[in-house]
């Protein structure tokens, strides 16, 4: 918010308890919680059946001339610590998390598809990244052989698309390509897997923000914006008039 000249610019983010009070959003959240959980539990039924099949090793021009080393710490270091940033930012931003959530949903649909049409066995020198939380919806074994595209550079670069303000943003970016060139360190995808990732991410993100409503946010914006308006006016006011008798 801000004035200027006796103009009031104002740009109001919409908060929780104010959007909380419109049924389509409350809807859409749980609607988007539901699916995102009900993704969570088939995972593991489809990573274990991609891992029986045989697929195509590619020639990695990058891969052959990169020692293979242990990256997990750093890697879900990173996940984990911009996971808990976004999330931080929610709290002001609730589209933040709306367009995340149907995002992700939809990011993760779509890699079901690309993994399914493009079957291929893991680079060599592979090391399976170790975290628990995450292993746990993999299944009982580690996964190798969800490899196109990369779901770990995808969903922090969804993360950057997510986030608004350019500082989020420029922490998010750093992040995201820091993870990029991690999993290729340790030999986790290969280096198409890791750039394929931004640009359907991008379109996951548009589909996502549009399945969520979030563009809703702006109209509600506008109407925050104008039932301010005259409170604003009458604050320019009464400092105008403190200024005179001064």
């Amino acid at each position: 918010m801000r004035t200027q000249e006796g103009k009031v610019c104002m740009k109001e983010v919409p908060e929780w308890k104010q959007v909380w009070e419109y049924p389509w959003f409350r809807h859409r959240l749980w609607t988007g919680i539901a699916l995102v959980c009900m993704l969570l539990a088939a995972l593991p039924f489809f990573f274990q059946h991609i891992e029986k099949r045989e697929g195509t090793v590619l020639q990695d021009l990058l891969l052959a001339h990169l020692p293979a080393y242990n990256m997990s710490v750093p890697v879900f270091a990173i996940i984990w610590a911009l996971s808990l940033f976004t999330l931080f930012r929610s709290r002001k931003d609730p589209f933040i998390l709306m367009t995340f959530l149907y995002g992700f949903f939809v990011l993760h649909l779509l890699r079901v598809v690309t993994i399914s049409l493009v079957p291929l066995n893991p680079p060599a020198g592979l090391i399976p990244l170790q975290d628990f939380l995450s292993n746990a919806f993999y299944g009982k074994n580690y996964i190798t052989k969800d490899l196109f595209f990369s779901g770990h550079t995808a969903s922090m670069f969804l993360m950057y698309f997510c986030l608004r303000s350019r500082k989020d943003k420029a922490i998010a970016l750093v992040c995201a390509i820091a993870v990029g060139l991690l999993v290729l360190v340790q030999h986790v995808h290969y280096t198409i897997d890791v750039l394929f990732a931004p640009p359907f991410t991008y379109i996951c993100y548009l589909a996502g923000r549009k399945l969520s409503g979030a563009q809703r946010d702006l109209k509600i914006s506008a109407v925050l914006a104008a039932e301010s308006l005259p409170l604003q006016a009458e604050r320019i006011k009464l400092k105008g008039g403190k200024k005179l008798k001064a």
